[in-house]
């Protein structure tokens, strides 16, 4: 059995990568040409870069500072 933590975080590991896929297909499908200026387009890579870094984020060790003795 699973602790509670360990599920949300699959859940939520799983929801971003269904994300990032979603988002690649989108840009992958998108109308060419493609201007510099294309705020649409732009956007969808903005999209993509924070689904990146939230997933770079759950693989990320947590240090958690503690104290050596308590006060």
């Amino acid at each position: 059995m699973t602790d509670p933590f360990t599920s949300n975080l699959t859940t939520a590991e799983t929801a971003l990568r269904d994300a990032r896929a979603g988002l690649s297909a989108e840009i992958s499908q998108y109308p060419t040409p493609i201007s510099g200026c294309d705020a649409q387009f732009n956007h969808l890579l903005a999209l993509r870069r924070k689904v990146d870094a939230a997933l770079d984020a759950l693989d990320r060790d947590v240090l958690i500072p503690t104290p050596r003795s308590p006060h």
